[in-house]
């Protein structure tokens, strides 16, 4: 009898191994397709219409590339119902979040820009700088005819200051949005007797929690004689490339936990306050200290934006802060990874004990100036608003991005409680603190942004050992040096 025992245990733990091996394959295939997806610069073409021609029944449009097929697909079948509509053709370009804005730029330098464009990341998208520069089309009738639909702090995102004209106005559309929330393995919590109920809600107390994580499960490896097969896990997937936006994106996040003002809401300058300077002094040396510990694999100085999937999808970190629901939505295929081995959650209070408030980024698209199509683009754009088509569109690419019209929250698809990340997103936006980039103020700070001072500063202490405080000092100037050059 204890022979068959043994067996039977024997059958029942090469089983649980071996679904743990096939989710573990499923999941390397699904973080090298995202990357594949996300860091080419690739071009998929709707309809047969293949160039930029000038064609008042065609429409050029370059979008980001989305970080799943789902995503892809869905806007191309947006643009299906569109060309069935109204008889129109539109010729459809996904490119890479990385290389759309330099893509644009070459493109109007050439003369051949497309009509409508569409960047993910709005936050340091050349939006606010084509704007000043007089080379976006106002679109305040479209936006005019939905404004109550639009929370106002989602309006003022795209109310961008034209330096030729000397006004104010919207100069372009919200889209969606997404705001930065923590993916963590709960799994790997549960191996050594830990659950999300556990996490703290501290602000020091959170960011130990996973430390201690990282130290139990090497503790328990080392005493089952695996630390020799089994990679190192890592405790934080903290982004640290000065080539990801991923970086300033969270360094700005910190810099909000610590109550670390950049620049006023009204677009002031704040640097040269002493407070700010010892803020970013105090944000680069938490970074530092959790590198210099053992807790950020050293391949993060190299990540690009979808790494940090591919290193948490590998199981390479225990957890880490992304903007959109990319790392759920990579693994939705599979229900068990999807609704129990998988969790998001919020940030935790600020160290100050306040509630955390975060940082939000609404997308947008918007009509270039020297489009010769202007008319059919803002036609194409009326469309995209109707509620009915906001609400297909986003819950047919699966969630990753949150509605901005007010109307489009009403589907139950955002609030099922069956569904543990959207839910949760979905409580951060309606029930949470939260605030956006302050793009719209001036487009000195979307540069600070596309230039990614933080990114540089942070590779300046980590790998070429400068002391925080310098390289700090280095970094004002430099964010000093962008607003003089803007007038600003």
């Amino acid at each position: 009898m204890a022979m068959i025992y043994q067996l039977q245990k024997h059958l029942k733990l090469r089983k649980r191994y071996q679904k743990r091996f096939i989710k573990f394959i499923s999941l390397v295939l699904v973080a090298s397709l995202t990357i594949i997806g996300c860091s080419s610069a690739t071009t998929t073409q709707t309809s047969l219409v293949v160039d930029s021609s000038v064609n008042q029944n065609s429409l050029n449009i370059w979008w980001d590339k989305g970080f799943n097929p789902q995503e892809d697909e869905a806007l191309r079948q947006l643009v299906r119902n569109w060309e069935n509509k109204t008889g129109k053709k539109i010729n459809l370009v996904f490119y890479s979040t990385d290389s759309l804005g330099d893509r644009i730029r070459r493109s109007m330098k050439a003369g051949t820009p497309p009509d409508v464009i569409m960047s993910f990341k709005a936050e340091r998208s050349p939006n606010s700088q084509l704007a000043w520069d007089d080379k976006l089309v106002d679109v305040s009738d479209i936006v005019n005819s939905v404004k109550d639909k639009y929370p106002q702090a989602v309006l003022q995102t795209v109310n961008f200051y034209n330096n030729v004209d000397k006004k104010r106005s919207y100069y372009a559309i919200p889209i969606h949005q997404g705001t930065m929330h923590i993916q963590y393995w709960r799994d790997l919590l549960a191996e050594v007797g830990r659950s999300e109920q556990d996490i703290p809600k501290e602000w020091d107390a959170f960011w130990d929690f996973w430390k201690q994580v990282q130290n139990d499960l090497q503790a328990k490896n080392q005493q089952n004689k695996q630390s020799s097969n089994q990679s190192k896990i890592y405790a934080l997937g903290l982004t640290l490339s000065p080539e990801a936006g991923d970086t300033y994106y969270l360094f700005e996040q910190i810099l909000e936990a610590y109550d670390v003002g950049i620049i006023s809401p009204q677009g002031k300058l704040l640097v040269d306050e002493p407070k700010v300077r010892q803020g970013i002094i105090k944000v680069l040396t938490w970074y530092q200290q959790f590198y210099q510990q053992g807790y950020i694999p050293p391949t993060a100085l190299k990540w690009l934006n979808p790494d940090n999937n591919r290193s948490i999808l590998n199981r390479e970190v225990l957890m880490t802060p992304n903007a959109t629901l990319s790392i759920p939505a990579a693994v939705r295929e599979d229900a068990d990874i999807y609704n129990n081995d998988l969790g998001t959650i919020e940030f935790p209070n600020k160290p100050s004990g306040q509630p955390m408030r975060h940082l939000t980024m609404a997308e947008q698209a918007a009509i270039l100036s020297d489009s010769k199509n202007q008319k059919l683009a803002k036609e194409f754009l009326k469309y995209l608003v109707d509620t009915q088509v906001m609400k297909d569109y986003l819950t047919t690419a699966g969630g990753r991005n949150s509605p901005v019209l007010e109307p489009a929250w009403e589907d139950s698809f955002w609030t099922n409680p069956d569904d543990p990340h959207i839910s949760t997103v979905t409580k951060t936006f309606r029930e949470g603190n939260n605030r956006y980039f302050y793009n719209s103020k001036s487009p000195a700070y979307s540069q600070v942004l596309d230039k990614n001072v933080w990114g540089k500063a942070l590779n300046k202490v980590i790998v070429d050992k400068i002391s925080p405080e310098k390289a700090t000092d280095e970094a004002i100037q430099e964010i000093k040096l962008i607003y003089k050059q803007w007038n600003r």
